[in-house]
């Protein structure tokens, strides 16, 4: 059966998701439709770098669609762990484009505003021309271009940014420990993007797939590239100083802290990050139909789900 015709049938439709425990992956769980049928692998039950295995779990599942949402995503580590990001960023998307190609599965790969150098005072569209500033950006690159080769419109790339929510590690959960724990803190205020929280990602890759399966036959020969995150703009700055009046109105912290701007000059990392990396969502939000919702706004409602 097509997969455009199981949007119209009462047979559910079969997702097989990457990257289980991960930050996307769970929230895919959480808001799960109840006419789909979902399947999610870690990296212990689904290398993705390994074709063998690969193959064996997507021809025994025989997935509708694939949302790979497993990444290397240590973006300093990656400097010195270039054939490691490599290997899962590049060579695991490959595989699963690959193989979704052999049982005509439509794909729909994660990756990331570090396709872009930051240079730009706009924000990014799809067809902006990309230059990664490091490996881990590299490595995502390489993965789209290999989906875009393989499956060309049988996939859908999505780019995003700022990933956060109530499961794993991430900026807002580190920095309210942080903030419970240190006298104060200096957060760099000249890198600027948009918060994205996991759960506005997941539903928006819900609604694709539930009312949009033509999106992926939208060209003949090329992936759809999306572009998504919360409305707004904020830098790592704002983000803070968001992230405790927030925690302190939820009573996830007892007491305020000062938060100091700092540029990004003062706190040296392995890899270099874009100053500026506002993606543009326009065109995500006509295919998917789902408006973006302000980071704030999206800030509120993760903060609410955690527990003290």
């Amino acid at each position: 059966m097509h997969f455009v015709d199981k949007l119209n049938n009462d047979d559910p439709m079969k997702i097989l998701i990457t990257g289980k425990g991960g930050q996307l992956a769970s929230e895919l769980q959480l808001s799960c439709p109840n006419n789909i049928e979902i399947e999610c692998f870690d990296s212990k039950e689904l290398d993705i770098t390994d074709i063998a295995r690969v193959n064996e779990v997507l021809f025994a599942y025989s997935p509708d669609v694939v949302i790979n949402a497993a990444a290397y995503t240590a973006v300093d580590k990656a400097e010195s762990d270039s054939e490691q990001a490599f290997n899962v960023n590049a060579i695991g998307a490959a595989n699963l484009a690959q193989v979704c190609k052999a049982i005509d599965a439509k794909l729909i790969h994660i990756s990331t505003d570090f396709v872009f150098d930051g240079t730009k005072t706009t924000p990014y569209v799809a067809d902006d021309a990309t230059n990664p500033l490091g490996v881990y950006g590299a490595s995502k690159l390489a993965g789209e271009q290999a989906v875009n080769q393989i499956l060309a419109n049988q996939a859908i790339i999505i780019r995003t940014a700022w990933v956060y929510s109530q499961f794993g590690n991430n900026f807002v959960k580190s920095m309210i420990r942080l903030m419970a724990e240190k006298p104060q803190l200096g957060i760099v205020y000249d890198q600027v993007g948009s918060p994205t929280w996991a759960a506005g990602l997941a539903n928006m890759i819900w609604q694709l797939v539930l009312n949009h399966g033509e999106s992926f036959n939208v060209s003949a020969n090329q992936s759809l590239i999306l572009h998504w995150t919360d409305a707004g703009v904020a830098s790592w700055y704002d983000f803070a100083v968001a992230i405790q009046e927030l925690a302190l109105e939820h009573g996830l912290l007892d007491n305020s802290i000062p938060i100091k701007p700092i540029p990004a000059s003062a706190y040296p990392t392995p890899a270099k990050r874009p100053s500026y990396s506002v993606i543009d969502k326009s065109q995500a939000e006509l295919v998917s139909n789902v408006d973006a919702i302000h980071w704030r706004a999206q800030l509120t409602s993760m903060i609410k789900t955690l527990k003290i």
